[in-house]
């Protein structure tokens, strides 16, 4: 088990994302929860604002499959596939790497890249994974742990770590004082565990977790107050 941050080729913001009581509120929240039209692609403090292919998943396809010694008869399983950006990228660049993703909401699957709609399956959670021990030499799951309750999220990283062969990669909702909290708080709509980060690593030593780990928080965000003129 190992902090790494596989997502360090993700473009980042040059500008803070502010955030205030005004934007992302209960009913913002209520929205997004549906995972439909409004979170992908609806407006902003809905979502995504627009959840559209540009690229960006393909160094990180490439970063996975070196990084985690892949080869072509491998297999590698996403939660949250979403509509299916990295997976798409993964089969474009290594076509015979078995490719699986899992998603809840029917409109990304809908909306997916039509060539690779097929290796995306549909669930209702991920708390439980229907698949054999060792199935996959890699997991993936981003932006799902920490949106689940503690209790679902024991089962997810149990999961996880069952159905994979010890190389996987998980972010964490963390924060490290009261402003930190407050502002990832504020900013996450699905958000439901934000904890500091000995707490999340208490947790994936009780899970038996084998796989890296990264947080999610403030900081890696850029989050930051409103400023009033």
């Amino acid at each position: 088990m190992r902090e790494f941050n596989l997502l360090d080729e993700y473009p980042k913001l040059d500008k803070p994302r502010f955030v205030s009581d005004e934007k992302r509120t209960i009913k913002n929240r209520i929205i997004a929860s549906e995972r439909d039209h409004d979170f992908f692609d609806g407006e902003r403090n809905n979502g995504y604002g627009g959840f559209k292919y540009d690229g960006r998943w393909e160094k990180i396809a490439h970063k996975i499959y070196k990084e985690y010694k892949l080869n072509e008869k491998s297999s590698l399983l996403q939660l949250n596939s979403e509509k299916g950006f990295l997976i798409s990228d993964f089969k474009k660049n290594f076509p015979d790497i078995e490719c699986i993703g899992l998603e809840t909401s029917d409109y990304a699957i809908d909306n997916s890249i039509p060539e690779i709609k097929k290796n995306i399956n549909k669930v209702d959670n991920y708390r439980k994974l229907n698949f054999l021990n060792d199935k996959f030499d890699f997991v993936l799951a981003i932006g799902v742990i920490y949106a689940l309750t503690i209790t679902d999220l024991l089962k997810c990283i149990k999961e996880i770590q069952r159905v994979g062969k010890g190389k996987s990669f998980i972010n964490l909702g963390s924060y490290e004082n009261n402003e930190e909290y407050e502002l990832f708080k504020k900013w996450s709509l699905l958000g439901a565990t934000f904890l500091k980060k000995k707490e999340w690593i208490e947790i994936l030593n009780y899970c038996g977790y084998t796989g890296d780990y990264y947080f999610t928080n403030a900081k890696t965000l850029n989050l930051s107050h409103e400023i009033d003129n």
